[in-house]
């Protein structure tokens, strides 16, 4: 894929408010996919699901896995997806620039978590995020995703990984592609299709996660929810397939107008839980929630795949409000917390100033540490 333009010069307000988004981002995934697992896992463990009052009134997190504010493989992904984005600018000073290839690895890092009892300290090219050992807990990854990452051939638009896989978890991993503000639209869509068919190789899937890049895109950059899926519905257009994708949007804009929201409308959206569904619920319950308790409380009480539909609701609604909006009592819970932020302030560090981090005339021992180049 082409390179993006040269990033624009950063204000010290600019600075703050992109990394109070790239926050609000990925601390707004976990908080969605915290509070949807509880919800989740008793049917995955074929238990009778969780009654919805247990976790509506929002004031603390219920456990799952053992754990209060425990993460899903979706908050596992969407970090990885942040380190391989990372790693992409700094390999890009030795002439290689190819984003799939470096998300691709960073995946694997991911899948390596999952066979692995913890971290290899000799693998120093693994970087930091590898080696944080709360990261190898297993939680809920799907077939999709074990198989499309099970070895380390990386699928492409031509040769897809799992063709038939229609999830929503190549969308809930995709946040991050869309705070990459300095690239136009059009390539936010292509890099984060071209990492979802690694393990989705479904269009409805893929162009899902496109589409939900595309979204968070928008409003990092300071739009409103409905201008940012205008400008997602504008961009599917040319893609072939799209139609679910875009029908599923254009009905989430308008449930909007058909009175007030409850469990019953979302769960029409979610339909039979796969990624178009996921990704309507999710852009309904971030248009109709009166603040992000309740719509991350309607984004996990439908009967659907609850993590999978709150995560992208969370994203959505860090990204256009920033950490701060974050309930405080929630966010103090989360499993990973000190790591998300590390990682957040990073990705903004890197975006901001990556000129001065790293670069043919010098690069900072400490960074390449972290991010290694190989």
């Amino acid at each position: 894929m082409g390179a993006p333009p040269a990033a624009a010069v950063w204000g010290r307000a600019e600075q703050q408010d992109f990394r109070s988004r790239v926050r609000g981002a990925l601390l707004g995934t976990a908080l969605g996919d915290v509070l949807g697992a509880p919800l989740d896992q008793p049917a995955l463990e074929g238990a009778a699901p969780a009654e919805p009052a247990e976790a509506l009134p929002g004031h603390q997190l219920t456990p799952a896995y053992g754990r209060v504010g425990a993460v899903t493989a979706a908050t596992q992904l969407a970090l990885f997806t942040v380190d391989g984005l990372i790693r992409a600018q700094v390999r890009r000073d030795t002439g290689a620039w190819h984003p799939p290839t470096d998300v691709h690895r960073a995946y694997l890092r991911w899948a390596a978590t999952q066979r692995d009892w913890g971290p290899d300290e000799r693998r120093k090219e693994d970087g930091w995020l590898a080696r944080e050992e709360w990261l190898y807990s297993r939680r809920g990854a799907s077939q999709a995703l074990l198989l499309g990452l099970g070895n380390d051939v990386m699928g492409t638009l031509d040769k897809p990984k799992n063709p038939d896989a229609t999830g929503a978890e190549a969308a809930t991993r995709s946040a991050p592609f869309g705070l990459l503000v300095g690239w136009e639209p059009q390539l936010v869509l292509q890099l984060a299709v071209e990492c979802a068919v690694q393990t989705h190789g479904s269009p409805e899937a893929y162009l899902a996660a496109g589409a939900y890049a595309v979204i968070v895109h928008a409003l990092a950059r300071g739009e409103s929810l409905d201008a940012a899926v205008q400008r997602a519905l504008a961009l599917l257009a040319a893609r072939p397939g799209h139609p679910p994708v875009a029908d599923a949007l254009k009905h989430a804009l308008g449930a909007v107008r058909q009175g007030m929201p409850n469990a019953a409308r979302v769960g029409e959206l979610v339909d039979d839980g796969g990624a178009v569904g996921a990704l309507s619920a999710a852009v309904y319950c971030a248009l109709v929630g009166e603040d992000i308790r309740h719509g991350l409380g309607l984004a996990v009480h439908h009967g659907g795949p609850s993590a999978q539909v709150g995560a992208l609701c969370g994203g959505l609604l860090g990204a256009l409000h920033g950490e701060t909006a974050l309930p405080p009592a929630w966010v103090v819970e989360l499993e990973g917390r000190a790591t998300i932020l590390e990682l957040a302030d990073d990705f903004a560090m890197e975006m901001t100033q990556g000129a001065a981090l790293h670069g043919p005339g010098g690069s900072s021992p400490g960074w390449l540490a972290r991010y290694p180049r190989a």
